[in-house]
């Protein structure tokens, strides 16, 4: 391992800002229960409270329609498997999400599928765009739910949601968004997407792990997720993390303070390592939308050289990145992302994602710049893989 260590994989998780080890440091010793009247039950509650006020000025939205969870794949559980329990029916049985959705949205909206729902799934173009022609052909007066995600955590493409918000609600649908990648890195704001239901994760912007939560607009109604409390309006049962939830609090503080800042600084160090690679190697290609996409991603195609091996070439000279989503670690099967947008299975699996993040400097461009040319014609001279080209 080399001695100096750079961390390129900020999509799959962010570490804690000091700000929030702070925050968690001090909630710690804030023990009571929030459900408890006393004095210390009360000091907890207060806490959570001002998180909730926190994460809802993040987005826009209303204190009282934050609910707190586990994480994203929680809440994209909870909102779709809850919402359509509440509110699906006979004449409403369809639900609509995407090809590049996270597997926490396209698994649950198979095992639905199997449940009866009658389960559509939206293709992209080349640039990881959801196909709007595609999507107002199958949104019609069946359809419950749409589910399309704001941004993808891959290709760092950004979805108009709130075009297709205005197409699922055309048609009497609710919509629900997972902006799990887009919050703390691009504004978010609920009443400009137009959305019925979004939600996060306070591990992708600087917060804790196994703290996320779900944006529900006022006025709409799921069933219980887990029962046995009255905690989070009775949706989510069980005592609250309340020092978690603190954490992200201050995560969200953060953002709404640095967002716009610190969007142009990862633009300014993204662009400068894309422009680099592309004139130091060839035959390589930028995948997702360019004019669109998330301020710290960049993925990359690097025919005739495999994914695999490339980052843990990286890793031995202590570069951190990812071949896809953190989720399908450990799976030999290409970017589900990537084949949908049309990325052959070769090429799928010769991509490297890059994400920056708040604590990369210039100097890791340049450190990535001095050695990943020498490593890609390594693999290359020495691999079987076939050296397509874009297509």
């Amino acid at each position: 391992m080399n001695e100096r260590t750079i961390y390129l994989d900020n999509n799959a998780t962010t570490p804690l800002h000091p700000e929030v080890i702070k925050e968690l440091t001090n909630s710690f010793n804030i023990y009571g229960n929030p459900s408890s009247m006393h004095f210390f039950g009360r000091e907890a509650i207060d806490r959570v409270d001002w998180a909730r006020d926190k994460i809802a000025g993040l987005i826009n939205a209303d204190k009282d329609e934050i609910i707190f969870t586990a994480g994203g794949s929680e809440s994209n559980n909870m909102v779709l498997k809850q919402f359509l329990k509440t509110s699906a029916s006979k004449d409403r049985n369809k639900l609509i999400t995407s090809v590049i959705e996270h597997p926490s949205v396209l698994e649950t909206v198979r095992e639905l599928g199997k449940e009866g729902m009658e389960a559509v799934f939206v293709g992209v173009d080349r640039k990881g765009r959801v196909n709007i022609d595609e999507l107002e052909k199958v949104v019609d007066d069946k359809t419950a739910l749409v589910s399309i995600m704001l941004a993808n955590n891959e290709i760092g493409t950004i979805e108009d949601i709130r075009k297709i918000a205005a197409i699922a609600h055309k048609h009497g649908a609710l919509m629900h968004t997972d902006a799990v990648q887009a919050l703390g890195k691009i504004k978010v704001d609920v009443d400009n997407l137009g959305v019925d239901f979004l939600s996060f994760s306070g591990h992708k912007f600087y917060g804790p792990k196994g703290v996320g939560g779900l944006y529900i607009k006022k006025g709409l109604k799921i069933s219980s997720f887990i029962h046995g409390g009255h905690q989070e309006k009775g949706l989510r049962a069980g005592t609250i993390n309340g020092p978690g939830i603190a954490g992200v609090g201050k995560a969200a503080e953060i953002a709404v303070l640095e967002l716009e800042a610190e969007s142009l600084r990862l633009i300014k160090m993204r662009d400068r390592l894309e422009a680099g690679l592309l004139t130091a190697i060839p035959d390589i290609y930028i995948n997702g939308d360019t004019d669109n996409r998330l301020p710290g991603t960049l993925n990359i195609s690097f025919p005739g050289a495999e994914g695999e091996s490339i980052l843990l070439y990286l890793d031995l000279e202590g570069v951190a990145v990812s071949t896809g989503s953190a989720c399908a670690t450990g799976s030999l099967e290409p970017s589900h992302v990537l084949i949908a947008t049309g990325v052959d299975i070769e090429n799928a699996h010769g991509s490297i994602r890059f994400s920056f993040g708040r604590f990369n400097v210039e100097e890791d461009v340049d450190y990535v710049l001095s050695i990943l040319p020498g490593i890609i014609e390594k693999i290359r001279s020495m691999s079987t893989f076939s050296k397509k080209g874009a297509e």
